[in-house]
């Protein structure tokens, strides 16, 4: 396999935008990605894009955006890991030698999608029958409430710890102007907004909004011919959950804990080597029991490693630099990408005054859905580096 390197990364901010056309967005973060990597759209390949469902064809009404015809176009569905399984994608067709230059971009608007009911997909909200988990009340509040609950009980984790996590990554994302929300909370402001599903509060999950972010890929060889601050990409893994896997001992998602091991065995390098994470905070809960299942903290220990600030800045390694989920916001078929273009961003040395110093290493790590027995329906994990 040739080995593979980001050149070019663009998002645009994130927000409610139901007026802005899914293609005009994603073009618009394809543009960006282009203009950094210093390439003409008519370099690209094939173009690998994720959503849960917009509009039909979405890979190829970017391209038009783009001027770009008659190459191939893949559209990806994931769940919220949509642009990730389209980055794996795409990074496997580069290192396969099928393509030289391909783009990858994540979109979606999800106002759209709450004002019309439905998605591209299937409807928002599952007919009874449709899904077990759903017909009990399994929606994805209840299921992290249920295990940040048991991690309460195993561990003596508090309430206020899971907090905390609202309290870094909404002061992160006033840094960043790429963010849906900027305003900073203290964790009292956190801990008394409106209970959502013991233990957590408003603050304590992702909003619903609309943003595209996309990346230039190609081969390490090509990319020193345009770029003298290339990124590679060390490893990337896309797998599912499987049915029971974490139903027995301590609270944690296995599909994310045996992804990241394989990708640190591919990539070379363990937990203690990362520098910034951009991690799935879908709800605070998930951001915590992502620092034990990566291995950057030992089970258990999540919610000391969130109050020592351990995962923040002047810690161990910066978790969600960007505001992560919770504040950046979460246009699910945007997310995957997203997150790489932050870790990019940061091992250029260009991600402004949220930077993390010296940055060498970055770690994505993107879930999608519900699959059997409450694992993930998808689990990405991508490392990348300078």
């Amino acid at each position: 396999m040739r080995e593979v390197a980001i050149i070019g990364a663009g998002m645009i901010k994130f927000g409610k935008m139901p007026e802005y056309a899914p293609a005009q967005m994603g073009g618009d973060a394809a543009r960006m990605a282009l203009e950094q990597a210093g390439i003409e759209p008519g370099r690209i390949e094939a173009t690998f894009c994720g959503n849960i469902g917009n509009a039909p064809n979405l890979a190829q009404r970017i391209n038009g955006e783009m001027g770009v015809s008659g190459i191939p176009a893949f559209n990806h569905e994931n769940a919220c890991a949509s642009s990730s399984a389209a980055f794996r994608q795409g990074f496997l067709a580069v290192a396969n030698d099928l393509h030289d230059y391909a783009l990858v971009v994540g979109v979606e608007n999800m106002t759209v999608h709450i004002m019309m009911g439905v998605t591209g997909s299937g409807p928002l909200v599952l007919p009874h029958g449709a899904n077990l988990e759903a017909d009990n009340g399994m929606l994805m509040p209840a299921g992290f409430s249920l295990t940040g609950r048991r991690h309460m009980h195993e561990f003596g984790t508090t309430a206020e710890q899971f907090g905390m996590i609202a309290v870094k990554n909404h002061r992160n994302s006033a840094l960043n102007p790429y963010a849906h929300y900027q305003k900073v909370f203290t964790l009292e402001e956190v801990m008394n907004s409106r209970l959502v599903c013991d233990p957590l509060t408003l603050y304590q999950c992702c909003p619903i909004g609309d943003g595209a972010a996309a990346v230039i890929i190609t081969t390490a060889e090509n990319a020193k011919k345009h770029t003298t601050q290339p990124i590679f990409v060390r490893g990337s893994v896309l797998t599912s959950g499987k049915y029971k896997a974490s139903a027995e001992g301590p609270p944690r998602i296995e599909a994310c804990a045996s992804a990241a091991q394989e990708c640190y065995e591919t990539a070379g390098v363990g937990p203690k080597d990362v520098d910034v994470v951009e991690l799935h905070d879908c709800f605070t809960i998930h951001e915590l029991l992502a620092y034990e299942d990566l291995g950057l903290c030992e089970k258990g220990e999540g919610g000391k490693f969130i109050e020592e600030g351990r995962s923040d800045y002047g810690g161990e390694v910066v978790v969600n630099p960007s505001g992560g989920l919770l504040s950046k916001g979460h246009p699910i078929g945007a997310t995957g990408v997203a997150q790489l273009v932050e870790v990019v961003w940061h091992l250029q040395g260009v991600a402004g005054e949220r930077q993390v110093p010296g940055a060498k290493v970055g770690l994505t790590h993107n879930g999608g859905g519900f699959g059997p027995g409450n694992e993930p329906g998808a689990m990405s994990i991508t490392m990348v580096s300078t």
